[in-house]
């Protein structure tokens, strides 16, 4: 089969495009899952790199890759609930690949009215968005939100779920994105990259945080004490002896969540945007341009 393979820590040359790798097998309880399209996301390069060898060391060679959207082209005897030729989409491993094996309980149905191409931007960034709101801030009812990085993938996810729970949500960007998180619907646009404005936010229930950083650093007096700052980036060495409560999240596959909130995007309630789509074939020039060029929406590789 095609894939990208990375024998070695690197720069993007280190990925290298096969044509013959083997096709991956599958037990009883797994689905082989033909790939239509995965998308780039910032824990593929800092694999890629080496920047996350500590906590997720890699065994070479590996295939790297996250967000999975396709047709199941092969079941496990005891699956029950797909059948071969279904759209499916997951929040999986390995998936810069022609095909790629995944547990049947981590697969959800890509909703009718969304592409292939719409399907693969969503699994990570919607799964890591819902959980930094529903597992690490754990809303309540009226309390006042601020989401940084609210303008990103999980940013607007985080920003959609936080409004479902029924709280007040602030969203945190910089001054130059003001117009596009006028868009998300959130009670307030606070720019984190003016000190004044900064100044304005206190008494703050929660903060879900996206960005890390100089900028969380800012942010921490904010909270109100004993307030939450939930992160998808770990603890900040800033929040060591404050008064709140620090909940770290790493997303977990959640295809029923996940099924939920891409019903959610086809039915336009929120939308995750798509800045650019290249070849399976060309993922060196693909994660340099997600790396690089920090543009505005997910970038792709399709089959």
């Amino acid at each position: 089969m095609k894939a990208v393979v990375l024998y070695e820590y690197g720069n993007v040359d280190k990925l290298q495009y096969k044509t013959d790798q083997q096709e991956p097998p599958f037990g009883p309880n797994e689905v082989r899952v033909l790939v239509r399209a995965t998308s780039i996301n910032p824990i593929d390069w800092k694999l890629r790199s080496g920047a996350a060898r500590a906590r997720m060391p890699i065994q070479f060679p590996a295939i790297l890759g996250r967000d999975l959207a396709g047709e199941v082209v092969d079941l496990g005897r005891d699956v029950t609930k797909f059948k071969k030729g279904q759209r499916v989409m997951a929040l999986a491993n390995a998936t810069y690949a022609e095909f790629a094996t995944v547990p049947a309980d981590i697969l959800a149905p890509i909703p009718d009215r969304l592409s292939f191409e719409q399907a693969a931007a969503l699994p990570l960034v919607l799964t890591t968005g819902a959980q930094l709101i529903e597992r690490a801030v754990q809303p309540q009812p009226g309390w006042t939100i601020l989401v940084t990085g609210a303008v990103g993938g999980v940013g607007r996810t985080a920003v959609h779920v936080a409004r479902k729970h029924g709280v007040h949500v602030i969203v945190g960007v910089k001054s130059s994105q003001r117009d596009e998180a006028a868009k998300l619907g959130a009670d307030r646009v606070v720019a984190l990259d003016d000190e004044k404005e900064i100044a304005t936010l206190r008494d703050l229930d929660a903060i879900a945080d996206t960005v890390g950083g100089e900028t969380i650093a800012k942010l921490l007096g904010a909270i109100k004490p004993g307030g939450v700052l939930g992160s998808v980036l770990g603890e900040p060495k800033e929040a060591a002896g404050k008064n709140i409560q620090v909940r770290a999240v790493f997303a977990q596959p959640d295809a029923k969540r996940l099924h939920e909130l891409a019903e959610d995007v086809a039915r336009g309630e929120f939308t995750i945007p798509i800045a650019k789509t290249f070849p399976l074939e060309e993922a060196r020039k693909a994660q340099d341009f997600a790396e690089n060029q920090h543009p505005n929406g997910k970038v792709l590789l399709v089959a």
